[in-house]
């Protein structure tokens, strides 16, 4: 049995006996993490800065609510040892209980009402009101897939430039995904942070052309990393970029930016706090645009386009947004995805968009249709 097998039975194992746990691989680097809870002793908290001073994998949402609270899973267990990660007895830690699991309430949009939403979406931003929104919508898919865990191991291998994960906690559920965005990342004695925004299809030539909307859409997240630095008195950075990414089936803009880790070191919970939700999933003025998607999005987007990753560990920190991630229900996956609006936006291109990040997912939730 190969390496991958093994890692695929575990993951199953420990899904079947409603264990706390989470599980990824860092882009670009083929060693898998496991990280393994009781699940009484995942922290659950309703504020971003209460992370100031504790450790563990960090699960966080688009907004704190009763329903999508904080997470952060401790690590009983912590490995990236592929033999003792296939020999971890899942009977040793305690389960997530029946009223610790999450409620499966859906309501999903067609895309006539949802092309109706973009457009109404465009006509607020010409008339003065936002600069930009990232407006969402859910994709179901009929779960007939039996192996979760051979899902996340195809997916990882198709996507290698991302932070694929899996994880099961309480109040959150199972989701899967494949993020190509930095939140907050580590980098000796620097931490970085990424701008990415704008999206087309993946080319086989890597030869990309950019489109205005997409440079002004990638711009305004810029713009807003700076506005936070500033607050923290971060004055000296350095920038790489922008460049293009590409991951799973598209290619993004991104810019990197880097800057001393003592700026925010003592503060990093109230830093994270003000960062996020950044305009590359929410949009600008931040509160207004907030308000917009209460508005018009029907349902709780819950833990996509929230943060998630190492928290502290080994005095690291490695988190993503929450892009390209689905959640996993006993006969569904709910495939989330979204674009960011502009006064330049064109509705049908909206839902084109959409389609093509969902893709990712898609192409190992049924890989005969590819």
């Amino acid at each position: 049995m190969t390496e991958n097998n093994y890692l695929a039975e575990t993951l199953d194992n420990l899904l079947e006996k409603q264990i706390a746990f989470a599980c990824w691989f860092y882009p670009r680097n083929k060693q898998v993490s496991l990280m393994v809870g009781n699940a009484s002793e995942v922290a659950v908290l309703n504020r971003f800065d209460s992370l100031n001073g504790d450790e563990g994998f960090v699960f966080a949402p688009f907004r704190v609510t009763g329903n999508s609270p904080l997470l952060l899973l401790k690590p009983g267990f912590y490995s990236s040892d592929p033999q003792k990660i296939s020999e971890i007895d899942a009977s040793q830690f305690e389960p997530i209980a029946s009223d610790e699991q999450f409620s499966e309430e859906y309501s999903f949009q067609s895309k006539n009402d949802y092309l109706q939403t973009i457009d109404e979406t465009v006509a607020a931003i010409q008339n003065g009101v936002l600069a930009k929104v990232i407006i969402s919508r859910q994709i179901p898919v009929t779960r007939t897939e039996s192996s979760l865990g051979d899902i996340f191991v195809r997916l990882n291998a198709q996507t290698p430039n991302a932070f694929t994960y899996l994880v099961n906690l309480p109040y959150a559920g199972t989701w899967m995904g494949a993020t190509p965005e930095v939140f907050l990342r580590s980098e000796k004695s620097d931490f970085e942070t990424v701008s990415l925004a704008g999206t087309q299809p993946r080319r086989a030539d890597s030869d990309y052309w950019w489109r205005t909307k997409d440079i002004e859409e990638q711009a305004f997240v810029s713009r807003y990393l700076l506005e936070v630095f500033f607050k923290f008195n971060i004055h000296l950075y350095k920038t790489l970029g922008p460049e293009t990414l590409e991951s799973g089936k598209v290619a993004h803009l991104k810019t990197s930016f880097f800057f001393p880790k003592e700026k925010v070191d003592t503060c990093l919970g109230d830093f994270v706090a003000e960062l996020h939700p950044t305009p590359a999933v929410c949009g600008l003025p931040k509160d207004q645009a907030d308000e917009f998607i209460r508005q018009k999005e029907l349902y709780q987007r819950k833990y996509y386009t929230g943060f998630l990753g190492p928290w502290r560990l080994n005095g690291e920190v490695c988190l993503f947004v929450n892009l390209r991630c689905m959640e996993v229900t006993s006969g569904q996956f709910i495939l989330y995805a979204g674009g960011g609006i502009t006064s330049q936006s064109v509705a049908e291109r909206e839902w084109d968009e959409t389609n093509e990040k969902a893709k990712t997912l898609l192409s190992v939730i049924n890989p005969e249709q590819e």
